[in-house]
């Protein structure tokens, strides 16, 4: 942050995390998507150097997407009596635009994914929890 733009970048620790922060009237410039209002009720539209920045790391960018609005969890199903458990992920996020960044990061990288709600994405095949667990990784 300080080598971008900031003139200082604070740490302040909390129980189990530190919060970084830095203030500046210039941050919009760097993240247009930043604006009054709720994120799901105004466009988010990346920029062109992002887009390019997005393309060539689309695993960064869903690993963000899913360690703020996803998780991976274990799947239980029943079939004919039988009960079987598989890993999968979710995405949840009420902006359209934002779930649309996420499937467009998904495609470039070849992974399958399902809504399975109007505002949830699902990843479960196997080879795409795989691929998955390569970009996103435990929470930390």
């Amino acid at each position: 942050m300080k080598a971008v733009l900031a003139l200082s970048v604070q740490r302040v620790r909390h129980e189990g995390c530190v919060k970084v922060q830095s203030y500046g009237k210039h941050w919009p410039c760097l993240l247009p998507q930043h604006g009054p209002g709720r994120k799901h009720e105004r466009p988010i539209v990346l920029a062109d150097w992002q887009r390019e920045i997005v393309s060539a790391h689309p695993g960064d960018f869903l690993r963000g997407l899913f360690h703020s609005d996803g998780c991976r969890a274990s799947n239980r199903v029943t079939v004919r009596g039988r009960e079987y458990v598989y890993p999968r992920y979710l995405f949840t996020n009420e902006s359209a635009d934002i779930m649309g960044l996420c499937q467009w990061a998904l495609d470039l990288l070849g992974i399958s994914w399902r809504m399975n709600r109007r505002n949830s994405l699902s990843v479960a095949r196997r080879a795409a929890v795989a691929a998955l667990d390569r970009h996103v990784g435990p929470k930390s």
